[in-house]
């Protein structure tokens, strides 16, 4: 059938089974817009921001497993979505994000609103595409779904010239996509897992290191199995908290800058290190000539250029982790008593009752620690957590107690403030059988303040808990430690805004929290509403995330408390 190029748009989000579009209109995406209006096949939000608009299909793909679609137009509509995509790139997450540009006779002569949108993407996008003639689109789309989920996943990026949106060309959507310079390699080397399963066997010391890589396969039930079967202990990375499940007995935590002392120590102590689908971050390396230096290295991996790329690597394995575990476990089964490490065992329990996470829980004044325990008894496997970047963060990574993937959502690689609130919209969306909660801070919550309007007008009841301490809170802790307190444009105590009654000036509920008493009642409070919620917080002020390794340092020589 012959369609213009803005009904291609639609029509192939339709077969992508796209039930939600997250995006701002504008000139360049018009035609595109002007089909949306016409169409019933998917809900489209009208977020207040370019950037929220990625980060809310950003949330979307993260607690579903899906793709995320954004809409934006040309020019400052694209520049403010580099943000999201960078976001999206670093953290492995699939979206497809469509942007409109100026006509193609005007490419090129800076044009009103032109970008080269192409160009600028290209560092931080899995692929893209700026489409010159209608009769690509169809292919075009196709295999930006295909690259987005596919491999290790990433956004991909198409460009959509205006005069291409109203160009007609017979639409003819592939069935499937083969690309010959793209071929992800899903099945691990046999003889290469064999190894593994032997180096296992031999080791004394051995450690499952789980990344975010075992969240995009759909792998976490398997690891679960691995460390049960093995009996070997795991640590987390941030991106992977919940794979391993809260309860138990063999997660030693998360690992890196802010892990718990045990996971760490069990980094440093290792004997064989197994890798299953982290990327090596340096938050959790630290000093690379000491990172792991009693280990032998294991890593499996979906991306081979993430293999050897920081860390030499004695045992690569390129596959999709769900298929390399599914292969290894027979074998393991047979050779792989789990007595044996009995004593590792002990000793990092050993090390986790040394150096346990606790804080000082202070009557006096709300712990932010303490905020997190109690939204996770309180909300528990009922609740998907977001949150922005900075010390909330962290604590929510080491107090809520995750049971299952996909439960946290936060930005990993880029650390991008101001993405919590439009991610948790997103993920409502996605599954909105769960409360959906960000957690954030004074300083995170104003950079995309705004999406208070996008989600009272689509009735999206996102819960908002800001830990408020009058702080840009992990710089200011960074400056207690390492600049002598000079605390160099990070106090905001004396310029904030009524949280509440902004809130309530975009519709919603807004909560001022002085007590654990007042705490509780303003969260059942939020569950039970049915508009966006702001519950504001007044927790201690110069409470620090602890243990802490500095930047550069080594895992076994974390901070531990302060002593300024």
């Amino acid at each position: 059938m012959d369609l213009n190029g803005s009904q291609m748009v639609i029509e192939a989000l339709r077969r992508e089974n796209v039930k939600v579009v997250f995006g701002y209109p504008g000139g360049a995406i018009m035609n595109v817009y002007d089909e949306v209006y016409k169409q019933n096949d998917f809900e489209h939000i009208l977020t207040r921001h370019e950037q929220a608009a990625i980060h809310a299909a950003d949330g979307y793909a993260r607690a579903s497993g899906d793709v995320g679609v954004a809409f934006v137009t040309s020019g400052p509509g694209f520049t403010n979505a580099v943000t999201g995509l960078a976001n999206a790139y670093i953290d492995s997450i699939p979206m497809v994000v469509i942007s409109g540009q100026v006509p193609i006779t005007m490419i090129g002569t800076d044009a009103f609103q032109e970008i080269d949108a192409v160009g600028i993407s290209r560092p931080c996008v899995k692929h893209n595409y700026l489409v010159k003639d209608a009769k690509d689109l169809p292919r075009i789309l196709k295999e930006a779904f295909y690259i987005a989920k596919s491999g290790r996943p990433g956004p991909v990026h198409v460009d959509i010239p205006k005069d291409v949106t109203a160009q007609v060309a017979k639409f003819d959507y592939p069935e499937k996509i083969t690309m010959r310079t793209y071929k992800p390699t899903y099945k691990g080397n046999s003889r290469q897992i064999k190894k593994v399963v032997d180096a296992i066997a031999n080791s004394n010391r051995p450690i499952l290191y789980v990344g975010g890589g075992a969240v995009n396969s759909g792998a976490s039930e398997l690891v679960r199995e691995f460390a049960k079967i093995s009996g070997i202990p795991a640590v987390e990375t941030l991106m992977a908290r919940g794979v391993m499940g809260d309860d138990n007995p063999l997660l030693m935590g998360m690992v890196g800058m802010h892990g718990c002392y045990s996971a760490n120590m069990a980094m440093s102590e290792a004997d064989l290190m197994i890798a299953l689908g982290p990327r090596f971050d340096d938050r959790v390396t630290g000093k690379l000539s000491e990172f792991a230096k009693h280990a032998k290295v294991i890593h499996v991996d979906i991306d081979p250029s993430s293999i050897g790329k920081i860390v030499d690597i004695d045992y690569p394995i390129v596959g999709d982790l769900k298929n390399v575990l599914s292969d290894m476990l027979p074998l393991l089964k047979d050779k792989i008593d789990s007595k044996k490490y009995q004593s590792w065992r002990d000793l990092l329990k050993r090390y986790d009752e040394i150096h346990p996470l606790e804080y000082s829980d202070d009557k006096g004044n709300i712990k932010p620690q303490w905020v997190i325990q109690r939204v996770g008894e309180t909300l528990g496997e009922k609740a998907i957590i977001s949150t922005d970047v900075g010390q909330h963060q962290m604590w929510t990574a080491q107090f809520y107690p995750f049971s299952r993937p996909r439960q946290f959502v936060t930005s990993g690689g880029l650390g991008t403030m101001g993405f919590g609130f439009p991610a948790a919209i997103g993920v409502k969306k996605a599954k909105p059988e769960k409360i959906s909660i960000n957690i954030s801070g004074d300083g995170s919550i104003l950079m995309n303040i705004q999406e208070l309007m996008t989600a009272y007008e689509s009735k999206i009841p996102v819960i908002n808990i800001i830990l408020n301490n009058g702080y840009l809170g992990m710089v200011r802790q960074w400056q207690t430690f390492f600049y002598d307190k000079r605390y160099a444009s990070t106090d905001l105590s004396g310029a904030q805004p009524d949280f509440v009654k902004l809130a309530e000036s975009f519709g919603g509920l807004g909560f001022r929290v002085e007590t654990k008493e007042e705490f509780d009642e303003a969260l059942k409070k939020a569950v039970q509403s049915d508009v966006v919620c702001m519950i504001d917080v007044n927790v201690d002020r110069l409470e620090d995330v602890l243990p802490m390794v500095p930047a550069g340092g080594t895992l076994y020589n974390m901070i531990l408390e302060y002593k300024g």
